[in-house]
């Protein structure tokens, strides 16, 4: 028999990860966080209506959600309808969410002594690679619970325990602090190169063989703000909300996060200005205007 899983929340993330799970031969149900119309999708897909968490955790052996932040997370677990109202003893639960390692725990160690099982598996690669399967997914977990998380999450990348519960979560804030500060430090240079009058394309095809490349320069910058294009391949308050969880974390451990901090208040500023359902990258009309440039490659 198939092992039953059920998935909370079918957003940008959610939608393709059920599919991912669909292809995987899981008997999946599902339910929205917000989007109806993904359900029917997935239901076309064989994919199981459960109307809401308590009835998808109801038939599942695997409860797993994916939705914005904790306060979410909380509802779809411990609301009037929530997940643990329906789940069965020893139901393995799975949080994808991108949320404080400090709510992490705290979930941890509500659904244990209610005698359930609980995982957290926050994940990196965006849409994109949700549809293909292919996800980095960062797994906080005992080992007896990985072992049996793991056929779940490969299926929708490839995950790799880092330590007990919380341990995904602290990783995951790791790779946000570093893409926040480091998406701020390419708009601030590309910025600075084209009121100079550089060549972007020459700029981008020297600094990516030099000791200043890195992954957003090249895979994600020419798709994005230097295409001209705003559309969302990681929602500027979703970053936003990730780097205030790595300061929060950060205050609680006495570790400062002294850049993170102003990329925040550069994310907050950019979002204040109406551009938060944007690609992150729209922190970048903060430098251009000031600036009295347009920085973009040339059509190709």
């Amino acid at each position: 028999m198939a092992m039953r899983v059920g998935l909370i929340g079918v957003g940008a993330m959610g939608e393709p990860m059920a599919a991912a799970l669909l292809r995987a031969s899981f008997e999946v149900s599902v339910c929205a966080h917000r989007r109806r119309d993904a359900v029917d999708r997935l239901v076309a897909l064989g994919a199981r209506d459960g109307h809401d968490p308590a009835g998808v955790a109801s038939v599942a052996d695997v409860v797993v959600t994916c939705v914005p932040d904790a306060p979410q997370v909380e509802e779809v677990l411990f609301g009037e309808r929530g997940a643990a109202r329906g789940a069965r003893p020893g139901t393995l639960f799975i949080d994808m969410s991108t949320i404080s390692p400090i709510a992490t725990r705290a979930f941890d160690a509500r659904l244990r002594a209610a005698g359930f099982r609980f995982v957290d598996a926050p994940v990196s690669g965006g849409p994109a690679r949700a549809t293909s399967g292919t996800l980095t997914i960062m797994v906080g977990a005992s080992e007896d619970d990985f072992r049996d998380a793991e056929p779940v999450l490969a299926a929708m990348g490839t995950p790799r325990r880092l330590g007990p519960v919380g341990m995904g979560e602290v990783v995951k804030l790791v790779n946000q602090i570093i893409i926040a500060n480091t998406m701020v430090a390419n708009v601030e240079a590309l910025t600075f190169a084209a009121k100079a009058g550089a060549d972007i394309d020459a700029v981008l095809d020297v600094i990516g063989t030099a000791t200043g490349a890195n992954y957003l320069l090249k895979n994600w910058l020419p798709q994005s703000w230097l295409a001209g294009s705003q559309k969302p391949g990681f929602a500027l308050d979703l970053l936003r909300k990730d780097v205030a969880a790595a300061l929060d974390s950060g205050r609680a451990m006495g570790v400062p996060l002294l850049a993170t901090a102003l990329a925040y208040q550069l994310y907050t500023a950019a979002s204040g200005e109406g551009h938060g359902s944007d690609d992150y990258t729209t922190v970048a009309t903060l430098y251009e205007r000031p600036a009295g440039v347009t920085v973009r490659t040339k059509p190709h």
